[in-house]
């Protein structure tokens, strides 16, 4: 009985990381500082990684977030003294996989935070040079990187020869650069036309010195840009009410849930003028999204938080109810034809012209969703059950213990924010599994994960669970 209970706790106190790694950033919430996340978070790295390290590692193949990736990469490659060799290499795979699907700014921040660190051992600098001799475009790395991957490159022990170890460390030494990039870098000290060769965040600086009007440089940089970079543009220009550039986004090509923060960015009318244009993109994301499960779900009901918390923070603006409205999109997918409801606690049914406004009825909510006879309920909230408090909590509580006692409809409560004092998302109800959600894209693998939260799964069977995830995200192209 004690090793069954042991087995338990140590389920929890895995799903406790994973729900905490998958939604919290370190930056504000509506309802928590930031610095409470800071140490609510650094506490679960270290509690977890000291008692749970092979659990720890496994995450990475998870849906966990780019600042806590970084996080676990840097505290197992810091503390791996007394790690055996087969751990060591099973971990390097983990890293150095997650290592390619990070971006690159933050893999070099990272770098930087080793060599502060003074983590200078044999594996870690093979790490380095591997996912530096395995970027796509060195040039544009050495331009557009070229701080960091300097002080990587030192950290690593590189041999950087010819003109990329020129530019790098004696840009002067040379009259004139082969690599075009690297030609472009040098003639922008002197010459304008130069500067909208180089990346975006590069010729920025060289614009200010040039003195080149803000409109015209952008107007002339925009081909340069990547997708992200235009879009936090363009919403950057919305929030100060200024003109950037003109509205291009790629709509097809985009994530869902970018795409629903991309949305939820416009204001109302041109949200409505633009209605068969965001829907069409947005469902077509969310068919992306579902890929073979879709419309294999059977009858879904979602209760939906567009309550006023969802407003967020200002460092993740309308990000709760980003996430929520593209779950809305993607169990729409997964859900059989026209077995789908979809039930927001403000009432409103118009998903395109949401706004956070509001309490949180979540109990009258998930009465309406029960009400329609669903084989899935899905609840998208960050928890706050408050009009009247706690009634979710008791409507579930009641429905799972009398009314469904035999489990004939799942129940899942995914939450998109961390609760720093709770180390852990906030949950509705005991009898009901709550796992935490960043992307939408990753709600069937949270709504899988989430079964082993309801205390009928131990740590064997979540182990041999994560294993597999491992062996599969390993296998990826």
């Amino acid at each position: 009985m004690d090793e069954t209970l042991a087995d338990l706790v140590a389920c929890e106190d895995a799903l406790t990381f994973v729900n905490a790694a998958v939604t919290a950033t370190g930056q504000r919430e509506f309802h928590d500082d930031a610095w409470r996340q800071v140490l609510s978070l650094g506490f679960l790295h270290d509690y977890t990684r000291e008692n749970y390290r092979h659990l720890y590692a496994a995450a990475l193949a998870l849906g966990v977030n780019d600042h806590n990736a970084t996080l676990i990469i840097r505290n197992l490659l810091v503390h791996a003294a007394a790690v055996d060799a087969d751990r060591r290499r099973a971990e390097g795979r983990l890293i150095a996989r997650r290592l390619e699907l990070l971006p690159a700014q933050r893999v070099y921040k990272l770098f930087g935070e080793l060599r502060r660190l003074g983590v200078n051992n044999r594996r870690t600098r093979a790490i380095m040079r591997d996912w530096l001799a395995a970027r796509p475009d060195p040039a544009f790395d050495a331009v557009k990187y070229r701080g960091r991957l300097k002080v990587a490159a030192r950290h690593a022990h590189l041999r950087l020869r010819g003109e990329t170890g020129d530019f790098l460390f004696a840009p002067t030494a040379r009259k004139r650069f082969e690599t075009p990039m690297f030609e472009s870098w040098r003639r922008a000290h002197h010459e304008q036309a130069a500067i909208y060769d180089l990346p975006y965040t590069v010729a920025e600086g060289f614009a200010a010195k040039h003195g080149v009007p803000r409109a015209a440089f952008l107007e002339r940089v925009e081909h340069r840009m990547t997708r992200l970079e235009r879009l936090r543009l363009q919403e950057n220009a919305r929030a100060r009410k200024v003109e950037a550039i003109r509205e291009r986004a790629d709509l097809p090509g985009m994530g869902l849930t970018r795409l629903a923060t991309y949305a939820l960015s416009l204001k109302l009318d041109d949200r409505a003028a633009r209605r068969a244009e965001l829907t069409r993109a947005l469902r077509t994301a969310a068919l992306r999204a579902a890929g073979e499960q879709a419309g294999r779900w059977g009858a879904v009901a979602a209760v939906l938080d567009d309550s006023y918390s969802a407003t967020g923070s200002a460092q993740k603006r309308r990000r709760p109810l980003a996430v929520a409205l593209a779950c809305h999109h993607l169990l729409e997918a997964l859900a059989a034809p026209g077995r789908y409801t979809a039930h927001w606690t403000s009432g409103r049914g118009d998903a395109l012209l949401l706004y956070p406004f509001g309490p949180t009825p979540l109990g009258t909510r998930i009465l309406d969703a029960l009400d329609t006879g669903p084989d899935r309920l899905v609840i998208v909230s960050d928890g706050w059950d408050n009009a009247p408090p706690g009634l979710a909590a008791e409507v579930l509580r009641v429905w799972r213990t009398r009314l469904d006692p035999g489990r004939r409809v799942t129940v899942t409560h995914l939450n998109p924010v961390y609760d720093a004092e709770g180390f852990d998302v906030r949950r509705l109800a005991p009898t009901v599994p709550t796992a935490g959600i960043r992307d939408a894209e990753d709600l069937p693998v949270l709504v899988e994960l989430a079964r082993f939260a309801e205390g009928r799964a131990g740590l064997a069977e979540l182990t041999a669970y994560l294993d597999a995830r491992v062996a599969r995200f390993l296998e990826q192209p």
